[in-house]
C-alpha cells in the first residue's frame, strides 16, 4: 500500500512560494559549492587517510585503539558530510559520479549503500515519522518513540538503558540488519540478482580485508587488540549516529502523524516534513560544515536535491517565512536535543494513547 498526504492547498502554496523565493533571492553558486566541497574533502579525507596509515605504524596498543577509534568517527563525519548528499544527487552535475561517491563511502563504513539508498529516499523522505511507511522507525523494539506503538513494561526504563542499546546499531547494521534486507530483496530478473548479491559480497568482503585482514597481517598490534580497537571503534560510531540521526526526529517536539487503512496521512507533506524534523545550529557555519547539512534537517527534507552548503543561507529565508505563517520550527542544540530525546523516551515509555 502506498502512502499518501492530505492535499491542503494553502500548505503547497507556502511552499511553491518560498521555493520560488530562494531562486529568486539566493544565488546557488555551484562554484563556491564545488570548492566548499574539495576543501572539505581533503580536510576530512586527509584525516581519514593519516589516521588509517598510523594504523600500521603505532607501536603502543592503547595508541592504536585510540586511532582506530578515531578513524571510524571520521569515516562516519565522511558519511555525513558527504554520502547524504551524494544518496540525493546533489553534487555532481552527472548522477553517476555521486553514486560512486556513495557506494565508497559506505563500504567505509561497512554499510551496505544500495539497500539504505533505498530506503531513504522512497521511505523516510515520503513518509518521515509515519508507522509502517518510515522504514527508519523499525530499528528495534527495545526503543518506542511512536506513541501508537505498543508499550511493554521494559520501555519504563529506555531512558536509562538507551544508549547501551544504541551503542550494538553499527555493529548490528553492518553485521546482521544488512543481511536480512538481502535476504528480502526482490529481484524478478535473475541477471540483476546476481549483480546485486555480488556487488553486496564484494563490498563486505572489502571492509573485513581493510579494515581487519590488513590490520592483522600488517600492523605491531596482536589480534585481541585488533579485535578490541574494532568493537570499540563500532561503539563510538553507533552512539554517535544514532544519537545525531535521532535527535533530527525524535525530540519532545516532534510530530507523528498517523495513516488510515487506506495509507492517507493526516497532514500535508510540507507540514509533515517540518513538524517531524529538529534543526540544531541551523545558521552555523561551522555546524553545517561538521554535521553535514544533517543539523539543517527541515531544509534538507524540503529541498533534499540543493547540498548542504547553501543551508545555513537558505533557512535564514526559510524560518522568516514558516514564521510569518505562523509555523515554528523545532530548534535545539546538539546536546540539549539530545537532553530533549531521553525526555521524549521517558515520556514514552509510559504514556499510551486512547
Amino acid at each position: 500500500m502506498k502512502a499518501k498526504h492530505l492535499n491542503i492547498p494553502e500548505d503547497t502554496a507556502l511552499y511553491n512560494s518560498i521555493f520560488r523565493e530562494i531562486n529568486d533571492k539566493i544565488v546557488l553558486d555551484k562554484k563556491k559549492a564545488d570548492r566548499y566541497f574539495l576543501f572539505k574533502f581533503l580536510f576530512y579525507g586527509s584525516l581519514s587517510i593519516g589516521s588509517y596509515a598510523m594504523l600500521f605504524i603505532i607501536i603502543n596498543p592503547f595508541l592504536f585503539v585510540l586511532d582506530f577509534v578515531f578513524f571510524g568517527f571520521v569515516a562516519v563525519l565522511l558519511c555525513f558530510n558527504f554520502a547524504h548528499d551524494f544518496s540525493h544527487h546533489a553534487i555532481f552535475k552527472r548522477p553517476f559520479w555521486d553514486n560512486i561517491g556513495f557506494e565508497f563511502i559506505y563500504t567505509l563504513v561497512g554499510a551496505h549503500p544500495e539497500a539504505w539508498k533505498g530506503r531513504h529516499l522512497n521511505s523516510h523522505h515520503f513518509a518521515p515519522n509515519v508507522e509502517h511507511f518510515d522504514t527508519d522507525l523499525a530499528i528495534t523494539g527495545l526503543i518506542r518513540v511512536l506513541p501508537t506503538s505498543n508499550l511493554k513494561w521494559y520501555h519504563k526504563f529506555q531512558h536509562i538503558y538507551a544508549l547501551f542499546a544504541y551503542a550494538t546499531y553499527s555493529l548490528y547494521w553492518v553485521c546482521i540488519k544488512d543481511f536480512i534486507v538481502l535476504s528480502q530483496s526482490k529481484h524478478k530478473d535473475g541477471v540483476t540478482k546476481i549483480k546485486y548479491y555480488a556487488v553486496f559480497y564484494t563490498l563486505k568482503l572489502f571492509y573485513v580485508f581493510y579494515l581487519l585482514i590488513l590490520p592483522l597481517l600488517f600492523s605491531h598490534q596482536p589480534g585481541l587488540v585488533i579485535f578490541i580497537s574494532f568493537i570499540a571503534m563500532h561503539l563510538v560510531q553507533s552512539i554517535y549516529t544514532l544519537l545525531t540521526f535521532f535527535i533530527t526526529h525524535h525530540v519532545t517536539e516532534s510530530n507523528y502523524p498517523i495513516a488510515d487503512s487506506d495509507g492517507l496521512i493526516n497532514t500535508s507533506w510540507f507540514k509533515n516534513q517540518i513538524n517531524s524534523s529538529n534543526n540544531f545550529y541551523p545558521f552555523s557555519q561551522i555546524g553545517n560544515f561538521i554535521f553535514g547539512g544533517v543539523n539543517n534537517h527541515i531544509a534538507h527534507h524540503l529541498f533534499p536535491n540543493i547540498s548542504h552548503y547553501h543551508y545555513p543561507e537558505i533557512n535564514v529565508l526559510l524560518f522568516q517565512r514558516l514564521k510569518e505563517n505562523g509555523i515554528t520550527p523545532s530548534v535545539t542544540t546538539y546536546f540539549g536535543g539530545i537532553v530533549s530525546h531521553l525526555r521524549l523516551l521517558k515520556k514514552m515509555g509510559v504514556s499510551v494513547v486512547n
